[in-house]
């Protein structure tokens, strides 16, 4: 079970069963997932995810792993996360450090169990995973590329950052994309989708677009193709 930290494995058939059903409902994932299959996009990166830990943000960590990426996973909220998804999620080679209910002496133990992996990309909800990047675990931004936040309350952390100069990385900020005011589309492509979307279709905008000139910038500047229509972000 590698060194995951969960409530209880043999949850895992019933965690499975709950991801492959929402999987059904994901073409956005499917076919990036198609994809990243052949291509091996992520091959040899580690991603760390703190997130709401249900049935669609673990098939978008199985979508990442399909890449080749080492997937690190920890609950972002101690009431959201379902446990039978985290076993399922183990079962299927996936680090995981959460489990429903956890103290908040087990939430930060979990995040930076999470951070020790060195990742190399992070998916955040909420900030912590940053707070703690640009605090207690300023180590753990060794290979750190940059990442995504999904939250409002996350990308005002960011902002908060960015504007007194102290954000050392690149971050998405998903939130402000004009992808989640398009009527019905986070419940069309489901959250999970939402962030991969963004974290890995880059536009070209010098402004935005993540590179060595630009490496503390707080950003959305991304495209999405949905149903053969293309929405800037």
């Amino acid at each position: 079970m590698n060194d995951s930290m969960i409530r209880d494995i043999s949850l895992s058939e019933e965690g499975l069963q709950r991801i492959r059903w929402v999987g059904k409902f994901m073409p956005a994932l499917n076919a990036l997932k198609r994809d990243f299959i052949n291509n091996q996009a992520l091959k040899g990166k580690t991603i760390v995810m703190s997130i709401h830990l249900e049935a669609k943000t673990a098939y978008l960590a199985l979508t990442l792993q399909s890449a080749g990426a080492d997937v690190i996973v920890t609950g972002s909220n101690p009431l959201s996360t379902q446990d039978p998804i985290a076993a399922g999620l183990v079962n299927q080679g996936i680090t995981v450090y959460a489990w429903h209910g956890c103290t908040d002496e087990e939430y930060t133990m979990f995040l930076n169990k999470a951070l020790d992996h060195m990742p190399h990309i992070i998916i955040d909800d909420g900030g912590d995973l940053v707070h703690l990047l640009h605090s207690d675990r300023t180590d753990a931004k060794k290979n750190l590329i940059g990442g995504s936040e999904e939250t409002t309350t996350g990308v005002y952390r960011l902002k908060a950052l960015e504007k007194e100069n102290k954000l050392t990385f690149p971050m998405i900020a998903v939130n402000d994309s004009s992808l989640v005011s398009v009527i019905g589309f986070e419940e069309l492509t489901r959250r999970g989708q939402l962030i991969i979307a963004q974290t890995c279709m880059g536009r070209g905008d010098s402004q935005y677009q993540f590179n060595s000139n630009r490496k503390n910038r707080c950003c959305s500047g991304v495209w999405m193709v949905w149903k053969g229509r293309f929405y800037a972000c």
